[in-house]
């Protein structure tokens, strides 16, 4: 027998439908996240931060991708906040829900690639082979950390295919556990560590590039403080884990008397 939620209650689509809704929203999700990889380095696809997109001004091109930024910032935290969530699942089931996020996610940031504005002009470039070759690695490290975390905690929670998966199997829907894989105990987001790196690591940096990282890096130091409020919210482990952790760059450590291990002092 399946056991449904309040908010499941009312007319729900098919179990078909649910599943073949979410594994359209993944593979939105793996198109945009590969396209990302390509237009950050600006190579292999037709439009990237470098150009190939429609042509502006330095201030009609500053505008445009700053508005195209905003709007992908506002979709991904308005969407992921439990206020919102609650109204959102009166609406529709909750075992879309993730996978409606998403979708709409993959939309915003296929809505950015696709109207970005380059600006040309060059910040740096770095000639020397070594160093080109410490910044292309230093890229790949970055998405290797962004798609390894995913599966360090749940990627398929993570991209809503776990939760349609029980719907179908007629299994509730579980409340989220705190669980710390390795690369969560030495920092509380690596998966961010990983976006640091791969928007700033390139040998050739220019303007339109910079303006990318850094509203990128800025969105995602707002959107990390958004989003440990909520888990502290909804677990009550979350704020002694955050104290003891740092956000993004690991601290050194040291051996206390006792042979336990403790995160040096320094401010966060």
């Amino acid at each position: 027998m399946t056991t449904t939620t309040e908010a499941d209650a009312g007319v729900r689509p098919p179990a078909v439908v649910a599943a073949a809704f979410a594994v359209l929203a993944y593979v939105a999700f793996l198109a945009v996240c590969g396209y990302a990889v390509a237009f950050v380095a600006g190579t292999a696809v037709p439009r990237t931060v470098d150009g190939g997109g429609p042509h502006a001004g330095t201030a009609t091109a500053t505008v445009t991708d700053v508005l195209l930024l905003a709007l992908f910032a506002v979709q991904h935290s308005v969407m992921a906040r439990p206020a919102f969530k609650r109204r959102w699942t009166r609406l529709v089931p909750h075992h879309v829900e993730r996978s409606c996020y998403v979708l709409a996610a993959s939309a915003a940031l296929a809505l950015t690639f696709w109207q970005w504005r380059a600006i040309p002009a060059v910040v740096w470039h770095v000639h020397v082979a070594a160093g080109r070759v410490v910044l292309w690695a230093l890229f790949g490290l970055g998405w290797v950390l962004v798609v390894g975390m995913t599966f360090a905690i749940d990627h398929f929670d993570l991209v809503g295919l776990r939760q349609v998966s029980r719907h179908v199997r007629g299994r509730r829907q579980t409340a989220p556990a705190f669980q710390l894989p390795l690369p969560y105990r030495l920092v509380r987001h690596p998966m961010m560590t990983g976006f640091f790196l791969a928007f700033l690591a390139t040998p050739v940096m220019t303007a339109g590039h910079l303006l990318f990282a850094l509203l990128s890096c800025g969105y995602i130091i707002l959107a990390v403080r958004l989003e440990e409020r909520d888990l502290t919210e909804a677990l009550p482990e979350y704020r002694d884990y955050a104290a003891g952790t740092p956000r993004f760059i690991p601290r050194p450590s040291r051996r206390r008397a006792d042979g336990a291990v403790t995160r040096s002092p320094r401010p966060r």
